[in-house]
């Protein structure tokens, strides 16, 4: 460790950002090399007479740009060019081992860690996650899910050729205004179970990623937690670190967060934010019941946490259930788009925001992403109102259930976590596989899986042995048959077939 005791510089600035500063001119001018553990916080703080609050701020700014790496129980030290990075990285000790087999197999798959809101790889692999980032053209992508295709090119078709023929001079310019129809129709499309939002709430998006993404910059700050489940859509959790956001884990069962683990998390924690998917949770297809929303709306009440309640999946599911937006309406950023229910090229997507909030939330998504293209975001107005999205999304329910009744078929005798209405099931791989085994057995057989790894928004010692199957992707049902009769062989086979040598 180093007796580092910096002098922050002079300046008007918050001090966080001054420590900061004067981290990066100590690592520039070699006082702080690479591999240098930094003082603990609570002692850097007593020796500047700052709080301990400042000094992780200004720490969590330095790994935010890429300066430092920290770990927990081991502290933060100074990273230095990639190839220092690589040595002082071997010279650790080797706490990112995979002790469970779910780590690299014959695709390269590197364990990567996310610690306090960085993950501790080069700058070039870091937020890869554990996919196959360049699939083989012939390759069977289980690994996505997207709205199947049911014949929606005619009719975008035709909606897109008026467009351009009613709206010439929008359509040559920037996007500067929101028209009403817009929010009417996010408006229609995120109603459910008897609660239909404010239109003044609606703030059309990019789809939902964008939407999620400029939620967490709005309603939160760099060194900022937000509270993630333990299996989650991860990429949310990766962004909010991307970002300079401290993904934070709380415990679940069945039907989402446990509200003790939330109560507990936030007590200590102090998260800003909550990501859930209460109405079909990615990926173990998990419905959360109406007393387990109001646990969890009581406890984000008595914590002034703000809730993100993803429906993109939960658009295929008929609940009668109460969204969280009913129950909690001044905190709860309702998502919605039309990717997993209508078509996913569009990029269609509304936000129900807390209507004070919504101005605050159109701003930081156009400073994200540069503003909303006029074309995408007329011609998802225009599917929604026409009725069209709503006739997609029958026809892509009745895909669906068609789908898994080719899981039902081949991978019956196998234990698994599923719906008719679910684009993707939760499969349970049998002894001896292992999740990241199994992916890698897929892959060499030419059809893409999500291990478990996936859906894990930071390290965790829990171990599910499952895999995620999205069944949406291929084109046709026959493709996806192929690829669920491969699954089926290899589980059959057991990993004595597989060998992970070249």
């Amino acid at each position: 460790m180093t007796n580092w005791h910096p002098t922050l510089p002079e300046g008007q600035g918050p001090l966080y950002v001054r420590l900061a500063d004067r981290i990066a001119e100590d690592i520039a001018t070699g006082t702080l090399p690479a591999g240098v553990k930094l003082p603990p916080q609570r002692d850097l703080a007593y020796d500047l007479g700052v709080t301990v609050g400042t000094v992780g701020r200004a720490y969590a700014v330095a790994r935010q740009r890429g300066l430092v790496s920290g770990e927990v129980g081991r502290g933060t030290y100074v990273l230095g060019s990639r190839a220092e990075t690589a040595l002082v990285e071997d010279a650790k000790p080797d706490l990112t081992r995979d002790t469970t087999g779910t780590g690299a197999g014959p695709m390269g798959t590197r364990a990567v860690s996310w610690v306090q809101g960085a993950m501790e790889a080069p700058s070039d692999t870091a937020f890869a996650g554990t996919r196959i980032s360049v699939p083989a053209p012939e390759a069977i992508r289980f690994d996505s899910t997207s709205a199947p295709e049911i014949g929606q090119a005619e009719a975008i078709r035709e909606l897109t050729t008026a467009i351009t023929r009613d709206t010439p001079h929008e359509i040559a310019s920037y996007t500067r205004d929101v028209p009403d129809s817009w929010r009417i129709a996010g408006q229609k499309w995120l109603s459910r179970s008897g609660w239909q939002p404010d239109a003044g709430s609606i703030v059309p998006t990019t789809g939902a990623q964008a939407a999620i993404m400029a939620i967490v910059a709005a309603t939160t700050a760099p060194g900022d937690q937000v509270a993630f489940e333990t299996l989650t859509y991860s990429s949310i959790a990766r962004g909010a670190a991307l970002t300079g956001r401290r993904p934070v884990q709380i415990e679940r069962d069945d039907q989402g967060p446990l509200p003790d683990d939330l109560a507990r998390v936030c007590a200590q924690r102090h998260p800003k934010l909550l990501f859930v998917m209460p109405s079909m949770h990615n990926p173990t297809t998990g419905l959360m019941g109406e007393d387990r929303r109001a646990e969890i709306v009581a406890v984000a009440r008595q914590h002034n946490l703000w809730i993100i309640e993803d429906e993109v999946y939960g658009s295929l599911r008929e609940t009668g259930l109460t969204p969280l937006a009913a129950l909690a309406p001044e905190r709860t950023f309702h998502v919605g788009s039309l990717s997993k229910s209508a078509t996913a090229g569009v990029r269609g997507g509304w936000v129900s925001s807390p209507t004070p909030h919504a101005q605050r939330l159109y701003t930081a998504h156009k400073m994200l992403t540069g503003g909303i293209s006029f074309l995408l975001a007329e011609l998802s107005a225009r599917l929604v109102l026409t009725g069209t999205a709503e006739s997609f999304r029958g026809k892509i329910l009745e895909e669906i259930a068609a789908r898994q009744s080719l899981v039902q078929k081949h991978l019956g005798a196998f234990e698994r976590e599923t719906a008719p209405d679910c684009p993707f099931f939760w499969l349970k791989v049998p002894d001896p596989w292992l999740s990241g085994t199994f992916k890698a057995a897929a892959a060499a057989s030419n059809v893409l899986v999500d291990d478990e790894d996936e859906f894990k928004p930071g390290r965790s010692d829990k171990v599910y042995h499952r895999v995620r199957i999205g069944i949406t992707n291929p084109l046709t049902r026959g493709e996806t048959e192929d690829g669920i009769i491969a699954l089926k062989n290899l589980l059959e086979d057991g990993t004595a077939c597989y060998d992970s040598f070249e």
